[in-house]
C-alpha cells in the first residue's frame, strides 16, 4: 500500500471536538469541499562569491483546515464566532391594521414590548407617528380616524419558545478543537480506502460571510481554520487504512 498511486474526489466529513474539555462540539458532515494546507517558513545562511545559499533552516510550521458549505446551522455559527446561544430573542414587526368602527381602538397579533409601538396612516409609512397609548395588544388612538381605515404599526415582538439565537459580542472569541476527518480514497487497482486525518489543534478564524439571494447558487459559507501544535509538538496526522 506504501506506493500506492490513488486520487480523491470526495469530501472529508469531520467532527470538532472541544479542545479544552474533549467533548464532541459539532459533526460537520454537510460540507461540500474540505482542504488541508501545510505552511511553513524556509530562511538560509549564505556564503562565498555570488552569494549562494548554503544551509537551509525550517521553521514556523502550521497551516490551515478550510471548509465550504451550503448547509448552515446555529452551531457552526458558533463555533466560527464563539457567540453565546439563547432561547430568548425579539425582533420588530410590522403589521398593516385597521383601526375599529369607531376609529380609535387597534388590535395587535401580539404582546408588544414596553415602549415600543409606533402607529403611521396608511400613506404615511414611517412618516408622523400617531399619538397611541398600548394596554396589553391593544393600541387606542388620541385623535380618532374614519372607522375602518388602514394603519401601519411597528412594534418590537419578544419570543421565548422555538427560538435559536446566537449573541455575538466583541468580546467573544472561537475555541480551540481538536478535528478528525473521515474520506476515501481510489488506487489505480480499483481499490477503495478509507482515509482519515487528525488535526490535533485547531482555531477557527472569526471571519464569516453571510449572504441573501434570490437568484444563483444557494449561499455558501467559508470557514478557515489555523493549524497549531499541541502540548506534544503534533500538527496533523494523515491516516490511510488497508481493508
Amino acid at each position: 500500500m506504501t506506493n500506492s498511486t490513488m486520487a480523491n474526489r470526495e469530501v472529508c466529513d469531520l467532527i470538532f471536538v472541544d479542545y479544552a474539555t474533549k467533548k464532541p462540539f459539532l459533526n460537520l458532515d454537510f460540507a461540500n469541499v474540505s482542504t488541508t494546507e501545510l505552511t511553513g517558513e524556509s530562511v538560509f545562511a549564505f556564503g562565498g562569491k555570488g552569494h549562494p545559499k548554503r544551509v537551509q533552516f525550517a521553521g514556523e510550521r502550521g497551516g490551515t483546515l478550510t471548509i465550504e458549505t451550503q448547509i448552515q446551522t446555529v452551531k457552526l455559527w458558533q463555533l466560527i464566532t464563539g457567540g453565546e446561544t439563547s432561547k430568548s430573542a425579539k425582533f420588530i414587526v410590522r403589521a398593516e391594521l385597521a383601526v375599529d368602527e369607531a376609529g380609535t381602538s387597534i388590535t395587535l397579533a401580539d404582546t408588544p414590548a414596553a415602549g415600543s409601538v409606533v402607529v403611521y396612516a396608511d400613506g404615511d409609512d414611517c412618516g408622523t407617528a400617531l399619538a397611541s397609548t398600548v394596554d396589553g395588544k391593544t393600541v387606542t388612538l388620541e385623535n380618532a380616524l374614519a372607522g375602518g381605515s388602514k394603519t401601519i404599526v411597528y412594534y418590537m415582538k419578544e419570543l421565548t419558545n422555538g427560538v435559536e439565537r446566537i449573541n455575538i459580542k466583541s468580546t467573544s472569541f472561537p475555541k480551540n478543537f481538536t478535528v478528525y476527518g473521515d474520506t476515501v480514497m481510489k488506487t489505480e487497482n480499483d481499490e477503495v480506502l478509507p482515509y482519515k486525518l487528525t488535526a490535533y489543534k485547531v482555531a477557527p478564524q472569526s471571519n464569516m460571510s453571510l449572504s441573501f439571494s434570490n437568484s444563483g447558487d444557494p449561499g455558501s459559507i467559508t470557514i478557515t481554520c489555523d493549524l497549531m501544535a499541541d502540548s506534544n509538538n503534533n500538527i496533523l496526522d494523515l491516516v490511510l487504512i488497508d481493508e
